[in-house]
């Protein structure tokens, strides 16, 4: 072969290994460009959509279903009481990604067979774990406090507590809404004699609650 020829034959194979080159790394950036990464709007809901300092304010309002009332000597009896209403109002601090703490107010009321009231003030501290679906959050938490109650003329301060289930829908990044149920534990701890009780006896009330809840994060 010629030196001329073999010069040519050499430069163009170089020639076409350029192009072949640039032409590949042209695909490349193409490809890139065609896999823009695309973010949702709730791409942070997930497991670790909250963390320590988020807190929520909770709100509520619905029914309250006296179950029965129990004690040593009758055992268990009717609370004579109608289908009462409830509102609440509550705030949770979350020590991380599901665990939280909180403080809650509740009033209910429920009118007896005998066309009188019965008011109690249940408030206290609670503490609980939520769980995480999508958009759906499911809150399970326990609460010990006090409760003033009124029926006529009598009254009592004590011991309240209750545990409860939530399901709620994460509207948007400042609002969900959602339902509470509750079993309440409503004890009447008393030294004095109680009429028609032989001496004084304890009586523990049992109710049944269910509302429509909101809670606003922050």
């Amino acid at each position: 072969m010629r030196p001329l020829h073999f010069f040519l034959l050499t430069a163009f194979l170089v020639a076409g290994l350029f192009v072949l080159s640039a032409q590949e790394e042209g695909e490349e950036e193409d490809d890139e460009d065609e896999y823009i990464p695309i973010e949702s709007d709730w791409s942070g809901v997930s497991e670790t959509l909250y963390s320590r300092g988020d807190q929520t304010f909770c709100m509520g309002l619905g029914l309250v279903k006296p179950l029965f009332y129990a004690d040593r000597q009758r055992g268990y009896s009717e609370t004579n009481m109608k289908l009462g209403g409830l509102g609440s109002l509550g705030w949770n601090y979350f020590l991380g990604p599901h665990l939280f703490i909180g403080a809650e107010l509740n009033g209910m009321f429920a009118a007896t067979i005998g066309e009188n009231m019965y008011f109690c003030l249940p408030m206290g501290f609670r503490t609980g774990y939520q769980f995480i679906l999508y958009r759906f959050e499911f809150p399970l938490s326990v609460l010990a406090g006090f409760a003033p109650q009124t029926h006529k003329e009598r009254s009592y301060f004590g011991f309240f507590s209750k545990a409860e289930g939530s399901a709620y829908f994460r509207f948007n990044s400042n609002w969900s809404f959602g339902i509470n149920t509750s079993f309440w534990w409503v004890p009447q701890w008393s030294g004095k004699e109680r009429v028609d009780y032989d001496g004084n006896v304890n009586i523990h009330g049992f109710f049944w609650a269910f509302s429509l809840g909101a809670r606003y994060h922050f």
